[in-house]
């Protein structure tokens, strides 16, 4: 039992620890914050693991508040890194959109915020347990942007943009979903 105590609240001390360098690395480009960001979440999930007991109430209520600022906030470095690794010469806009060079337009406009509030819908539907949710935001996000993915680069970007991003939410929902089985 104390074992499991221990192994909760490394957990939970780990997960605060991912949510913090998510938060710290929100806005900012590089490897090195989101990669570590990767590294504790992947620790906090073999720790989310290992006890043989349902996580108490307050564990389970920090995870999720830890695993929801990771997804929300972690997801913008790391798909800011999966982009750049993807991408070939791309002018960025002024609203973080992609410029087409044909006709000048900036494309994919508020892609940050809809990011957001994409990851927090996908980790907030699998934390919920309501993983049909998931259908509707991808409905809602295909629809909206359908007339601008006209071009080759620019629906690269919004395929590699949106699969790094719903990856990284649903990882750090699946922490909560550990600590409840």
């Amino acid at each position: 039992m104390l074992l499991t105590g221990i192994d909760w609240t490394l957990t939970v001390l780990v997960l605060a620890g991912t949510a913090t360098v998510s938060a710290i690395g929100f806005g900012r480009r590089g490897a090195v914050l989101p990669l570590v960001a990767a590294a504790l979440l992947a620790l906090g999930i073999v720790l989310a693991a290992i006890p043989a007991t349902v996580a108490p109430l307050p564990v389970t209520i920090l995870t999720a508040a830890a695993a929801l600022v990771t997804a929300v906030l972690g997801g913008d470095p790391i798909t800011r890194l999966a982009l750049t690794r993807t991408t070939f010469d791309d002018e960025e806009g002024t609203h973080g959109g992609v410029v087409d060079r044909a006709s000048g337009r900036e494309l994919l406009r508020g892609g940050r915020v809809i990011g957001l509030l994409e990851r927090l819908a996908v980790a907030g539907a699998i934390v919920a347990g309501f993983p049909e949710a998931l259908a509707v935001i991808v409905a809602i996000k295909g629809v909206g942007r359908f007339s601008e993915l006209e071009n080759a680069a620019v629906r690269e970007r919004f395929i590699v943009g949106t699969l790094a991003s719903w990856t990284w939410a649903a990882t750090a929902a699946s922490v909560v979903l550990l600590a409840r089985t």
